[in-house]
């Protein structure tokens, strides 16, 4: 049987919990078995510690021989213990990776990741990029790739809205000057369209003014979706204009940022840098542009055409109801049982 395992999430608003919750709602509408406790949303530490392990110890005896389980990484200090239970029972895993810690927290070493990870028998990357940055540091298992994180919302994003020129870019997420620097850096960049930024964090007194740089606070990512303004949504991190740098910039090379797929159900095209992982996705859906420099955004927007934008909008529509259910999971989580089933045959 396919199952999964379900834990405490602190905060669902986080991507990276939401992302996790999403995939456990997929597998449950498409029959998987949850062998932990019930999903929960404690804050308090010692009760999310404490409800993660009574989930974590149902396993001993949830599992049976031949199943295959998902497991999401990372699982702390959990995950080699799950694996050898699992082995013991003759069962399977599946590993979907959310964060390499050793990559961008620098939490373990990389030896010590990629150790953890060989305990798997089949490993969802986010793309190849990160495939191959595993198999180059001496992952040993089957590796597939999602290609992109679903994003389930009841709410729906309003294509017929009317475009709004100039054009206006959107940036959710982090706003703090040590994750972002580069949003401290652009406003003398902005002259012919509105950049708008939502999230926590901002220092509204270090961004340079201009009435094309507007704050607009925190706003859920449900209610952004159907209240969505804007025409595109930028995907960019760290301290530069011109490079996506410091550890969350590098990151970029490698991982699926979840805003992206945010943006998607806003209904915006993206905007990414060219070296991102997510670059050659956008560029093959054609759902958007790839730029090396932030400083050149000014001038593309003002030359694309009213049917580029509407091409690229109604691709994006597309992908949206693909997201909306669950499309990309399922289809990797269906090669990875296909892979496991051969291997037994």
């Amino acid at each position: 049987m396919n199952c999964y395992l379900s834990r405490n999430y602190k905060n669902t608003s986080l991507a990276g919990n939401k992302a996790k919750t999403d995939i456990e709602r997929v597998m449950s509408d498409h029959g998987f078995r949850n062998v932990g406790i019930k999903q929960s949303t404690y804050s308090n530490a010692v009760i999310a510690f404490l409800i993660t392990l009574l989930g974590v110890l149902k396993t001993l005896f949830s599992i049976h021989q031949d199943d295959r389980i998902v497991l999401q990484y990372p699982l702390k200090k959990y995950f080699s213990f799950v694996c050898n239970i699992t082995h013991f029972k003759d069962a399977k895993i599946i590993v979907v990776i959310h964060d390499l810690g050793s990559f961008r927290r620098k939490k373990l070493s990389i030896q010590k990741e990629i150790e953890r990870l060989n305990h798997a028998d089949y490993i969802i990357a986010h793309n190849s990029r990160m495939k191959q940055w595993l198999i180059e540091n001496g992952c040993k298992k089957p590796i597939g790739e999602l290609g992109i994180f679903d994003f389930l919302s009841d709410n729906q994003a309003d294509f017929e809205r009317p475009v709004n020129k100039p054009y206006r870019v959107v940036y959710a997420g982090v706003l703090y000057q040590q994750k972002n620097a580069f949003l401290y850096k652009i406003g003398p960049h902005i002259k012919s369209f509105c950049f708008l930024l939502y999230g926590k964090g901002l220092d509204k007194e270090k961004v340079i003014k201009s009435e094309y740089f507007q704050y607009m606070g925190f706003v859920p990512a449900d209610r952004l979706i159907s209240n969505s303004i804007g025409e595109f949504g930028l995907v960019w991190d760290g301290d530069s204009l011109d490079a996506c740098t410091g550890e969350f910039g590098e990151y970029l090379k490698y991982n699926n940022p979840h805003k992206t797929s945010l943006y998607i159900r806003c209904g915006l095209p993206v905007i990414i840098w060219k070296q991102a992982a997510l670059a050659s996705f956008i560029e093959k859906e054609r759902i958007g542009f790839c730029i090396e420099s932030l400083t050149e955004i000014e001038s593309i927007l003002t030359d694309i055409t009213e049917d580029q934008y509407r091409i690229m909008k109604h691709n994006i529509q597309l992908l949206n109801t693909r997201l909306s259910e669950g499309y990309f999971i399922m289809n990797a989580l269906k090669d990875a049982i296909n892979a496991i089933n051969s291997e037994r045959l």
